[in-house]
């Protein structure tokens, strides 16, 4: 049977639903900075005999950013890592602004903004320890997952449900999208 041939159906309707304040502090969001470790994986980190860093990432994270692209948010990645791992995962979900092997995170998330043409209040940021603080501090909207640093779940607006590398990010990618609009019609879509 094709798609063409399928009964159709009635509008799926969310059941995601965020605090309205939280949405108003999302609107003006066109970019993302992502941390990796503690934000996109669980912070763990496999270190094979030959040295080789090896990280877990979670699919719905992925598809979450690949939303955001199509809603025209730009995913941006700021990391005081660098690992063949790592870059096959950003590249194949088509992340193009990533900052590797950085700990002095603000410098490089300025830079993606001037690139992009956007400032501090057009940007959102998702980090789980203190070298996320000097751009979770600076964004419209700072987010963390609840394995955070303490001093990060005292500076951030969003604490998301979902733990890192498991749900995280793909909460933040959700607030975004319903805050622009975007969330019902990606569901809808999603669902015929």
């Amino acid at each position: 049977m094709s798609a063409s041939e399928l009964p159709p159906l009635p509008p799926l309707r969310p059941v995601l639903n965020f605090d309205p304040a939280l949405l108003l502090r999302a609107q003006p969001v066109r970019v993302v900075f992502f941390d990796i470790d503690g934000v996109l994986t669980d912070g763990g980190l496999f270190i094979s005999e030959a040295g080789e860093t090896l990280k877990r990432f979670h699919s719905l994270d992925g598809h979450g950013i690949k939303l955001l692209q199509r809603a025209g948010i730009t995913p941006a990645v700021v990391t005081g890592r660098d690992s063949p791992a790592l870059r096959l995962r950003l590249q194949a979900l088509g992340v193009q602004h990533v900052r590797y092997g950085t700990e002095d995170k603000a410098p490089a998330a300025a830079e993606i903004l001037a690139g992009l043409g956007l400032d501090w209040s057009q940007a959102a940021a998702m980090g789980d320890d203190w070298p996320d603080l000097a751009v979770l501090r600076r964004v419209a909207l700072a987010c963390c997952p609840p394995t955070a640093h303490d001093e990060v779940l005292a500076l951030a607006h969003h604490v998301t449900r979902h733990a890192a590398g498991a749900g995280a990010a793909r909460e933040l990618c959700d607030l975004l999208l319903v805050a622009c609009g975007a969330y019902a019609h990606e569901l809808d879509m999603a669902a015929r």
